[in-house]
């Protein structure tokens, strides 16, 4: 197994070697340059939080610095995000001022708490539902200036690995009750979302950032790895964090190729989420 290399000193790199190789599935890929981790995650799943959550807190006690992107915080909302930084002591404070209510922000506070301690940036990483919204109906316009669209080829066809994967996945999700006219509108949204991560982590490269977002949102085979530029890929590094029965697979891909490593996590215990899903309503 490798050792990570340019980390900030050497009692950090010997931390993030240790805490990275811990429950790990697949060897490591060193971390150089400008660090740019994904950190993924079961959304209810509170074993895979705390597992993260200590990850990241020895990386940062070792001396790491980085911005923290949050896909539980909306895009529009990052002046309050900031100006909430400034005045609160605690997340609670921020929560209550920033936190939107469909996330269940204890198994956050921990990590925000991090921020505030030891005054990391953070990054609100999200497309909010009403944009993604207007996405489904009208297409990137509506909510992407011209100059993102254009650098990300959004006014072209998008990849068909992206597409059928994305439509595999958003199918599998939705327990099979998804309609096919729904779909394409569906891909275009969750493009949209990973298109708008990529391109903050992109512009906090270069002093470190972090990613916390959903284990489909870190996917290098479809998510927000897939928008980075060439020039970071080197830099990256891809965590999922997965519960024991979790297939994660599309295809033939399996979790060793859609992460670099997989930290294997207790299933949480829940009702079958395909008893309440019910089909999306046509957007046509």
């Amino acid at each position: 197994m490798r050792k990570l290399t340019r980390f900030t000193s050497a009692a950090a790199a010997l931390a993030a070697a240790s805490l990275l190789s811990a429950c790990a599935t697949q060897a490591e890929k060193p971390v150089s340059g400008s660090k740019i981790l994904l950190l993924g995650e079961v959304h209810d799943n509170p074993d895979g939080h705390a597992h993260r959550y200590t990850d990241l807190q020895k990386m940062v006690v070792a001396g790491w610095r980085p911005a923290i992107a949050m896909e539980q915080f909306d895009r529009e909302n990052q002046a309050e995000l900031t100006q909430a930084q400034v005045t609160c002591t605690d997340a609670d404070c921020i929560i209550s001022k920033v936190g939107n209510k469909r996330w269940e922000w204890p198994h956050y506070r921990p990590v925000i708490q991090l921020a505030i301690d030891y005054k990391l940036p953070l990054l609100a990483a999200n497309l909010s539902r009403s944009d993604a919204a207007r996405v489904m109906r009208e297409g990137y316009a509506a909510v992407l200036d011209k100059n993102t669209i254009t650098s990300y080829k959004l006014d072209q066809p998008l990849p068909a690995v992206v597409v059928d994967g994305q439509r595999a996945a958003m199918e599998s999700g939705h327990c099979g009750k998804m309609p096919d006219n729904i779909v394409p509108s569906m891909v275009r949204a969750q493009v949209a979302r990973d298109v708008v991560m990529a391109k903050i982590v992109t512009e906090n490269a270069e002093r470190g950032v972090v990613l916390l977002a959903g284990n489909g949102h870190v996917r290098r085979d479809l998510g927000v790895p897939v928008w980075l530029p060439a020039s970071l890929q080197a830099s990256l590094q891809i965590h999922g964090y997965i519960e024991t029965d979790d297939d994660s697979k599309s295809g033939s891909v399996t979790t060793a190729s859609i992460y670099d490593v997989s930290h294997v996590v207790k299933t949480h215990t829940r009702t079958d989420p395909c008893l309440s899903i019910q089909a999306p309503k046509s957007s046509t």
